[in-house]
């Protein structure tokens, strides 16, 4: 399962023609990113979008920006609509927002946020200690997630690897994919120590999550 974690916070609405800018203060994006300020979670971030309640699919972001009284950052917009924040205590306590231009209608997009791992991960091959490494990221952060309730947390049993184009996979690997297009790298297929290779980069790498 892809870990997808749905947010809903409280936003400011402008209408400008078509399209509506949410305002979202900087600080509901800080509380998250600040969690990854660890090493042993340095190789993963959250990637934030907007997802439709009605359609079941991502809004559709045409800009973002971080505003304060004296600047305005422009973010990127990825390819998938998602789009990251930097970590800066600064722009927290400055009270910076985050105004994000949508095609949809604001009232019906959810703020959505998803853990995955840093692009500069996404390669072709990968040796085992290169997958165990990725995989302990994962176990880290809900470790210390959970705390001493770490018992009521989900765990991770496994890694989900998006790709474009499932027909360039080996036959082998075909029969790892899940119904919704990811190949899943069960914890115990890590452990024996498989490497792995693709045909073409990762569009993401998530957690498999055990219920």
């Amino acid at each position: 399962m892809k870990l997808i974690l749905v947010v809903l916070l409280a936003v400011f609405l402008t209408t400008a023609d078509a399209a509506e800018t949410l305002e979202v203060e900087y600080a509901s994006f800080y509380s998250h990113v600040k969690k990854l300020d660890d090493p042993e979670t340095n190789a993963l971030r959250f990637a934030f979008g907007f997802w439709h309640i009605v359609h079941k699919r991502l809004c559709q972001v045409t800009a973002a920006k971080i505003v304060t009284q004296k600047q305005q950052l422009p973010l990127v917009i990825e390819s998938s609509g998602r789009f990251t924040v930097p970590l800066d205590k600064i722009l927290k306590m400055a009270k910076a927002t985050v105004n994000i231009d949508l095609v949809d209608q604001a009232n019906q997009c959810d703020m959505s946020v998803q853990l995955e791992t840093l692009p500069k991960y996404l390669k072709t091959q990968y040796n085992n200690d290169e997958l165990l490494f990725l995989f302990s990221q994962y176990q880290s952060f809900f470790k210390d997630m959970g705390g001493f309730l770490s018992f009521m947390m989900p765990s991770v049993d496994g890694l989900n690897i998006m790709i474009e184009d499932e027909a360039e996979l080996t036959d082998e690997l075909k029969t790892m994919l899940k119904t919704d297009g990811a190949l899943l790298l069960t914890q115990e297929w890590i452990s024996q120590g498989h490497a792995l290779s693709l045909p073409q980069k990762p569009l993401r790498i998530t957690a498999n999550i055990d219920k």
